[in-house]
This record gives C-alpha cells, structure tokens and sequence, in this order.
C-alpha cells in the first residue's frame, strides 16, 4: 500500500521524463548491438539526417505534401461520414444497404486497393486523399453510428411527444449525445490517416512522407528513414493532444475515469 501511495505521488512530468529516458537508453542499446546497429543509428547520426534533407531540399517538402493529403483526406472523410452514420442509425434499408459493404472493405488493407484507384485517378495528390478519405470514412462511419444507435430512446419519444421536429431531435438531442463518440471517430479517424500515408503515398507521388521512407529504403539509408518514421509518430502524437483539448472542452460535462 505504501508503495502505491508513493508511486501515485510521482507527478505525470517526472513519468514522461523517465519514459523518455527509458526510450533513449533502449535506442543507444540498439544501436551499439552489431544486428540491430544498421536499422537504428544513434540520436546523434538520425539528428544529423534532419540536416542532409534540408540540405536536399526535401525536407519541408515532404512534410508539407503529407499534412496536406492528411488534413484533405481525414476532412473529407469526415464529412462524408457524419451523415451517412445518422442515416445508417435512423433508416434500417440504409443500415442494411451500406454495412455489410463497410464491415467488408475495413477488413481490406489500402495498400491493397491502392493500384485500382491509380488506374481509376491517376498519380499524384488526387490518389493520395482518395486512399486516406476512404480508410478514415470507414473507421469514422461505424464509430459515429455507434453513437447514434446508443443515444437513449426515450430521450428521442419524449422529445416527439412535445412536438420537436426532426431538426429539433437532431440539435437538441442526438447531436449532444453523440459528440463523445465524434471526438472518439475524429481521433481514430486521424490516426488512421497517419498510419495509411505509407499506402497513399505510394500511388506515385513526388513528395512526402510515406512516399520517401520508401525511396529511403531503396537507398538502405536508415538514419533520415528513422528520422521520418518519428517525425510520423511526433505529428501522431500533437493531433492526438489537439484531439484531447477538444474533447476537454466539448465533452465535459461527460463523467470520465482517469486511469
């Protein structure tokens, strides 16, 4: 019990500070070991990658090219799927229609299907938001509809029996209790985006991310391929705590457990 009781008194900065250091420590070991040495160089020589692709003129670029196909993919996948999650929620031929499509296609790994929207899109930036807008509609959809379906029935009869129309149902009530699980579907859905540039990338664009860890890989240059994959996780981790700070704000007032 005492040890519980010390261990929670530990501040959460101090917890970050020893799993960064934790992480550093691991990493210099990898890179002192003869069979893990080449995949993962040394702070010093990854830091030092920064430098040589500023020095290509690519590094800005890159990072650049992938937020845009990022933000365009996730938003318009987002946009599409607020309302056919309702729809899905409210009209069962609509449910019955597109969920079996939707639970099919999750199961279907982008890279998978990247080759057909080439040949349908072409290369370039179109392909890229295309592959993003579909995963993050996907994961997004069924989460968002899960919201729906578990808003409180009565709320919804109460709501009728006082005369609120369909408009009134949505703002006022489903709308409200739904939010929790549109922060949910706004984080998974931006996760995902991240974790599916490698394949949106890879429908023949100039620039990026994904696109160059793969042209890195070609060239076995393993410290800015490094470099690339924690620039990913870094960018991973910022949405994330933009992700919470909305959450905070907008969802309050929803009773949450701290673990």
């Amino acid at each position: 019990m005492k040890n519980k009781k010390k261990v929670g008194k530990i501040p959460k900065l101090a917890w970050l500070a020893m799993s960064f250091a934790t992480a550093m420590v691991l990493w210099y070991l990898l890179s002192l070991n003869p069979q893990t040495a080449r995949s993962f160089p040394n702070v010093v020589v990854t830091l030092k990658a920064m430098g040589t692709m500023i020095s290509r003129g690519v590094f800005w670029t890159d990072i650049s090219s992938s937020l845009i196909s990022v933000i365009a993919g996730f938003g318009i996948g987002f946009i599409l799927s607020l309302p056919v999650a309702i729809l899905m929620a409210w009209y069962a031929p609509v449910r019955n229609i597109i969920e079996p499509w939707i639970q099919f296609i999750r199961n279907i790994p982008p890279l998978a299907y990247v080759p057909l929207i080439v040949i349908s899109a072409g290369v370039g930036r179109k392909p890229q938001i295309i592959v993003i807008t579909i995963a993050t509609f996907l994961i997004m959809t069924v989460t968002i509809y899960q919201g729906v379906i578990n808003v409180d029935h009565t709320l919804i009869k109460a709501a009728k029996v006082l005369g609120a129309s369909d408009k009134d149902i949505f703002f006022k009530v489903i709308a409200p209790a739904t939010l929790p699980f549109i922060i949910t579907a706004i984080r998974l859905g931006s996760s995902t985006a991240l974790t599916t540039l490698i394949a949106a990338e890879s429908t023949g664009a100039v620039a990026g991310l994904g696109m160059r860890i793969r042209s890195l890989n070609n060239s076995f240059e393993s410290a800015p391929m490094l470099l690339y994959i924690i620039i990913i996780g870094i960018i991973g981790m910022l949405v994330e705590k933009l992700v919470k700070f909305l959450e905070g704000r907008f969802t309050g007032w929803q009773e949450k457990r701290e673990v």
